[in-house]
């Protein structure tokens, strides 16, 4: 272990990069969440055949979240450090990172948010429609809470790559794991500060996993209807 890794942990400048990482994951994917999922409602609810058919408005929709889809993340974040400072003050540090993750995540979550709920049983809102729910109570009472597997699923996987986004942090001085690696490992030809971040960024990324895999295998019906039937049988 050479002297530069020993004085991260003897500064905490280790333990700050793995909290500076773990903050602008949760921080930016909960963000892009909240833009995110109400687009994906939109996105899904406006197409054909959708609860609320509005063809134009579906498709500047998603021609807006195609476009911002497409753009290669370091590319977006340095375009877009002019609307970071607008809106946290400055172009650099972690506030500014939470601005151009949020901006990079939110039409990816919209996309998965609009597939998560496409795979809802059209029978299930065709019942809905026959009680006279309304379309806000068939999205809140029906597609959101049948999806509830598949939107964890999708936020797993969001929280991962907006993780691997966050590595690009250095670039503008946004702190985590990744600027560890790049101004004290490679800058300075340590391969073990380079190594020691890519496990702390694996565990982080599996406690991601593991967790979110736990919470939508207990809220999917399927599973728990198996294995109450599995529980029926042993007794038999």
């Amino acid at each position: 272990m050479s002297d530069v890794l020993i004085s991260l942990f003897r500064d905490n400048t280790m333990w700050l990069g793995i909290w500076q990482t773990v903050y602008l994951t949760v921080l930016s994917t909960a963000l892009a969440y909240a833009i995110g999922l109400p687009l994906g409602v939109l996105l899904c609810t406006t197409g054909r055949g959708g609860l609320a058919p509005v063809p134009w408005l579906n498709k500047l929709l998603g021609a807006i979240v195609n476009i911002f889809r497409s753009i290669p993340f370091l590319i977006l974040m340095v375009a877009f450090l002019p609307v970071a400072k607008a809106i946290v003050g400055k172009s650099y540090g972690p506030a500014a990172m939470v601005v151009m993750l949020v901006i990079a995540a939110a039409p990816y979550v919209a996309r998965m948010v609009e597939s998560s709920l496409k795979e809802v049983d059209a029978g299930v809102v065709e019942a809905a429609k026959s009680m006279g729910a309304n379309p806000f109570q068939i999205v809140w009472k029906v597609y959101l809470p049948e999806a509830k597997p598949s939107l964890l699923v999708g936020a797993v996987i969001g929280m991962v790559t907006v993780l691997g986004y966050s590595a690009m942090a250095s670039t503008i001085n946004g702190g985590g794991l990744g600027q560890i690696a790049i101004f004290y490992g490679y800058n300075n030809f340590k391969d073990d500060v380079i190594w020691m971040c890519v496990f702390f960024t694996v565990i982080i990324v599996q406690v991601i996993q593991e967790g979110g895999m736990f919470l939508a295998a207990r809220t999917d019906k399927r599973l728990r209807a198996k294995a109450g039937r599995a529980k029926k049988c042993g007794r038999k």
